[in-house]
């Protein structure tokens, strides 16, 4: 069976390996589902994986299979599986438990473990492969009209957990109303940010670098999402015309927007935090300024890294009602396909050199 893997350690070691066909009985107690892959995205993780950036191989391998953005099809259901069938639709989650209390009631993404197990990324294979076992719990079935584009909804899971926790956070108000709410980056993270807010009714401004005309600019107009280019207007002059801003959204992968965010954010408000920023650039900061404002408008900031089957759930519920309110729209982010295992090495060319790709996928096999 092909997969697409590095060798944890070594840059640019990206190649074709071969693994055995996983069974239904790889899964103990008769609960496992083997699913054949149709879809995987790729994203920065890949290539810094690939890069050698982080990223270790399951005990005693060699190799890590990557890829966790997935979407398959079941095919064979363990004796003691009654939540899936063959023919269903899934999405695989990509964090598993460690041994933490968190990870034993289900919050993995919650864990305090130092070593933790991601598909695709850390101590487990992904799913740029043909086949893979799982139990059901990591299984996400979804309807079959969003088969099409269910590959986008791991990154979605991650934007659905931010708004979740950040609501959460807010009941301590009592009442939290937000209207205005500001989306920093405009890629595939901050795109699916924007449509998130939307669901929930809000006034939304995205930020990005590019001027128009930019095909991500226009993708944000259709839903009703206004574009500012930073080259143009700074996050702080369009938060006087638009603000203040009750939510912002960070997906830019740039720390220093992180502190002109917070400067901007409105009182009892909330700014999360996406970004997972490496280095040790310093810059200069009002710090002073920015502690006033938090203290005194009882502002919060959060981050959101992967997540559990709850904020995966939440997304099939968005990606529902965006199929409806806005048809057609997330097939377009799905910009630059590639068909097959094979052409691994197109895939990586295409996500390290193509500035304008939203989303780089693999067609791994017909439905």
């Amino acid at each position: 069976m092909k997969a697409v893997a590095v060798i944890p350690g070594q840059p640019n070691s990206l190649h074709l390996a071969e693994l055995s066909k996983p069974s239904v009985h790889d899964i103990p107690h008769g609960r496992g589902v083997l699913v054949q892959v149709l879809r995987v995205g790729v994203d920065g993780t890949d290539k810094e994986i690939n890069a050698a950036e982080y990223g270790q191989a399951p005990p005693g391998e060699e190799f890590l299979v990557i890829g966790h953005e997935c979407v398959g099809r079941v095919v064979e259901v363990g004796m003691n599986v009654s939540e899936l069938a063959p023919g269903d639709y899934v999405v695989p989650t990509v964090r598993r438990p460690g041994l933490s209390l968190y990870d034993q009631i289900g919050q993995y993404d919650m864990t305090t473990d130092d070593t933790y197990y991601e598909r695709g990324i850390n101590l487990r294979h992904g799913y740029l492969t043909e086949y893979f076992a799982e139990d059901p719990e990591y299984l996400v079935k979804i309807p079959a009209g969003l088969k099409d584009v269910a590959v986008l909804l791991e990154p979605a899971s991650i934007v659905e957990k931010g708004l979740v926790q950040a609501y959460e956070t807010q009941r301590r108000l009592k009442i939290w109303r937000p209207k205005c709410a500001a989306v920093l980056g405009a890629g595939t993270v901050g795109l699916l940010a924007a449509l998130s807010l939307r669901m929930k009714g809000l006034q939304v401004t995205a930020f990005g670098r590019s001027k128009p005309p930019y095909r991500n600019a226009e993708l944000l107009e259709e839903i009703g999402v206004r574009y500012v280019s930073t080259q143009d207007v700074s996050i702080t002059a369009a938060a006087k015309q638009a603000g203040p801003f009750d939510l912002m959204f960070e997906a830019t992968g740039a720390a220093q927007i992180v502190f002109e965010a917070m400067e901007c954010l409105g009182k009892n408000g909330v700014l999360i935090l996406a970004s997972v920023t490496g280095g040790s650039k310093k810059i200069e900061v009002p710090a002073d300024m920015i502690n006033l404002g938090f203290v005194l408008g009882n502002k919060v900031a959060i981050g959101t890294v992967n997540a559990n089957r709850e904020y995966f759930e939440a997304g099939v519920y968005d990606f529902s009602r965006a199929q409806v309110e806005y048809p057609g729209w997330l097939s377009k982010l799905l910009t630059h396909p590639v068909e097959g295992l094979d052409q691994y090495r197109r895939m990586m060319k295409l996500l390290t050199e193509e500035k304008g790709a939203i989303k780089v996928y693999v067609n791994v096999a017909s439905d």
